[in-house]
Formats: structure tokens, C-alpha cells, sequence
């Protein structure tokens, strides 16, 4: 009976021994042999089919590709991962192709010259003081003042070099961007006999307006230095003047990217001289700029952020990019009725303003 009782109802010992799982043929149980059963095989659930890749692997094609180097590396591992990482095998024929970007660089309407002076070491150089520049209060030399002693206009007069690398840069940009304003919001110089460009350089957007609209008359009127580099042969008329003092008469006024650098008192001055030489709204007078609106056009994140860093760019001749309730307090204030804003330009607007 006992030896059954045994067997049936195993003591503590007995059951200690068990749990430990000891490898060990026989155990002393109060002076008996008795052979511990084998631990339970456990029977493991089948292994779960991951979602997600893990961290360590790669992305090819759109399936995660585990990574089979191992830990440390082989001292040539990198070899085998570059060709794991290259797309579509061994066998891919490299091909090449301009990216969106590099479209703008290349062709009759690139923008080289104005990418070459954005990055020249003049208006670089004016950036590296910025941290110090934001110390001081205002009324302050703006960046370039301070990195270089004078004003970039003044700069421009003496240097014939950094005045060609200005020019060349306003017939690249005008070039570029007047192609798509005249194609996608032509109705804006329609119906106009007379067309004043104010401080428009050389004329290249004055040009391509008159190109576009033969019985346009085009004018472009600029500082005397300005005109005497004007490009003789073409369908466009020059004038020598100065946007602070007057400006001649026309049916409409052009203001390409001239208000972005200049305070807001000076773009209400120069907004009157303006007013003063355009018929009254209802005979079709009107001023036309070109510049940025800040938050209108798309709401994209890298829309806003070249709006933002063209504002910070201004700070090298203490201008400023607006937003249109900045631009409206000018245009109140410089006496218009009213204004449009027509958001075709990428990150730049045209803005009508009605006397």
C-alpha cells in the first residue's frame, strides 16, 4: 500500500526534484531510489508573421530585405551591402535625367546668372555677421553695410564686375518668370496703351511684354548709369529717371521686384510718384507688381519655407517680403481704391493696384 501511495502521491522531495529538472539518474528520498520523470516538453506556438519590418532591415522595392552581414563586420561586408542596396540589381543599365531643379540651369531661360550671384561671395560673405547683426536694435547698417563698409547700390556704382553680376541676374530672373506670367495671366496687360517699368534695368521684362503685345508700348525707365547699358535694337523705349522723385506718365506702371527692397516709407513715396502718373481707375489705370506675398499661392511646407528664407535673404539691403496685410497697409496709405492678388507665380504674386 505504501509502495502504491508512493507512486500516486508523490512526497515534497519528490516534487522539488521534479521542478528542478535535475540530470541526474537517481535521488535519495528518505533512503529510497527513486528516478525523477522528465520535465513536460512544452509545445511553442507557431512563430507570428511580422507586419512590420524590423529595425535592421533595408527597404528595396518596397519589401524589407534583411540584412545577413554579421556582427562584427567582415572588413569587405560593405562591398556585399552596396549591392544589395542598389535597385534592380546587377543587371540595371544606369540611365540619366535632369531633375526638376536642375531644368532651371539649363537652356535659353535658365537661372545661372542670378543662382551665380545669390551665392557670390559678396552677398555670402554679408551672412556670416548675422548673429551679431541680430543683437543690436534698430535703426542698424544692414548686413551687407556692416560686412562690407558700403551700401551693395553704392558697391554696384564703383564696381562694373558686382553692377554686370546684379544686371545679369534681373535679365535671367525676368526672363524666366515673365514667360509664365505673360502666358498664364496675359488679361493683365491687355487693353493697356502704355506701359511704364520703373527701375527696370535693361528691359528684359519690358521686352518680353512688348513681344507679347506688339501695340504695347513699352518704357522702361531707370537711373542714368542703368540706361546707358541699355541693349540698343529693341521694340522698348528708355528713360532716365528716379522712382523717389517722379515718374512719367503711362496707362499703367510696372514694378518688378524693385518694392521688396525698400522700408515701408519708401514704397508709400514710391507708390504716389506712381498714382500721380496713371489715368483714374475707371479710364484702366492701374499698377502692376511683381513680388512675394507671404502665405498666399500654395500651402505646401516648402512654398512657405522659400517665401520665409527670401524674407530673411532681404535683410542683406534691409528690405522685406510681405504678406498682404503689410502690402495693404502701403497701398492705403500710398492712396489706392484697391488691389488683386493673383497667385501664378510659385512662391512670387502679381498684385494689381487701382488708383
Amino acid at each position: 500500500g505504501a509502495h502504491r501511495q508512493e507512486h500516486r502521491r508523490p512526497r515534497p522531495a519528490q516534487r522539488r526534484a521534479r521542478a528542478l529538472g535535475d540530470h541526474v539518474l537517481l535521488h535519495q528520498v528518505h533512503g529510497a531510489q527513486v528516478r525523477p520523470r522528465p520535465p513536460p516538453r512544452r509545445r511553442h506556438p507557431p512563430p507570428r508573421r511580422r507586419r512590420h519590418p524590423p529595425p535592421d532591415s533595408r527597404q528595396g522595392h518596397g519589401a524589407p530585405v534583411q540584412d545577413p552581414l554579421p556582427a562584427p563586420p567582415h572588413a569587405h561586408a560593405h562591398r556585399l551591402g552596396r549591392l544589395q542596396r542598389s535597385p534592380g540589381g546587377v543587371a540595371a543599365e544606369p540611365l540619366y535625367a535632369l531633375t526638376p531643379v536642375s531644368r532651371l540651369l539649363v537652356g535659353s531661360r535658365n537661372l545661372v546668372s542670378i543662382i551665380t550671384m545669390l551665392l557670390s561671395p559678396n552677398f555670402v560673405t554679408s551672412f556670416l555677421g548675422i548673429g551679431a547683426w541680430f543683437e543690436h536694435s534698430l535703426p542698424d547698417p544692414c548686413l551687407f553695410t556692416q560686412a562690407h563698409g558700403e551700401a551693395l547700390w553704392t558697391m554696384a556704382d564703383r564696381d562694373a564686375t558686382f553692377d554686370a553680376l546684379i544686371n545679369d541676374a534681373m535679365v535671367s530672373d525676368s526672363s524666366f518668370i515673365m514667360d509664365i506670367a505673360i502666358r498664364e495671366c496675359g488679361e493683365v496687360f491687355q487693353g493697356i496703351g502704355s506701359l511704364m517699368d520703373v527701375g527696370g534695368g535693361l528691359g528684359a521684362a519690358a521686352q518680353a511684354i512688348s513681344g507679347a503685345f506688339p501695340s504695347l508700348e513699352c518704357t522702361v525707365m531707370d537711373l542714368d548709369h542703368v540706361v546707358a547699358k541699355a541693349p540698343a535694337g529693341t521694340d522698348v523705349n528708355y528713360v532716365v529717371g528716379d522712382m523717389f522723385e517722379s515718374v512719367p506718365p503711362a496707362d499703367a506702371v510696372f514694378l518688378k521686384w524693385v518694392l521688396h527692397d525698400w522700408g515701408h516709407e519708401d514704397c508709400v513715396k514710391i507708390l504716389k510718384n506712381c498714382k500721380k502718373s496713371i489715368p483714374p481707375r475707371e479710364k484702366g489705370g492701374k499698377v502692376i507688381i511683381i513680388d512675394i506675398v507671404i502665405g498666399a499661392g500654395p500651402s505646401h511646407v516648402k512654398h512657405r519655407e522659400l517665401q520665409s528664407m527670401f524674407d530673411l535673404y532681404m535683410m542683406i539691403v534691409d528690405g522685406i517680403e510681405r504678406d498682404e496685410q503689410e502690402w495693404e497697409k502701403i497701398f492705403l496709405e500710398a492712396g489706392f481704391s484697391g488691389y488683386k492678388v493673383i497667385h501664378v507665380l510659385g512662391f512670387r504674386s502679381i498684385i494689381e493696384v487701382y488708383p
